[in-house]
């Protein structure tokens, strides 16, 4: 997957399909139409990329404090904000959003690693300094 956008819409899927699992797996989680679904998995996933690196650069003494375990509740709260702005998509409380954020994480990592998705970012340009240049020794 070369091209910024079919990547975003893989992703984008990816997340609809964690967010329809945990809805399938968790009682506490639903969701009415699939346009509910897909509608869901975008707000989640506008607010992974912008609202979430934020909370993390605020929140860092408390995840580090509590060995990472802060992520996770990051990630429920963010879950119960999506199901109050999406209409139709339901999350009764705070275990099942926890629950929920659990699954879609795992969904993703496994996705993931079954796409082959792998962040591949231009290689360096090979040194060409001529061997026994500029070299300091003490």
């Amino acid at each position: 997957m070369k091209h910024p956008f079919v990547n975003l819409l893989v992703r984008w899927v990816v997340l609809a399909l964690g967010v329809a699992l945990a809805a399938k797996i968790v009682r506490g989680i639903s969701y009415d139409t699939p346009t509910t679904l897909f509608a869901a998995a975008l707000t989640l996933g506008f607010f992974n990329a912008i609202l979430r690196p934020i909370l993390l650069l605020f929140t860092l003494p408390f995840i580090v404090l509590s060995l990472g375990l802060g992520v996770l509740v990051i990630n429920a709260v963010l879950f119960l904000l999506v199901s109050h702005l999406v209409e139709g998509f339901v999350v009764t409380g705070f275990l099942p959003a926890l629950i929920g954020s659990l699954i879609v994480s795992l969904t993703n990592i496994v996705m993931t690693r079954l796409l082959g998705d792998k962040p591949r970012g231009p290689r360096p340009p090979p040194s060409r300094r001529p061997p026994g240049g500029d070299v300091i020794d003490i």
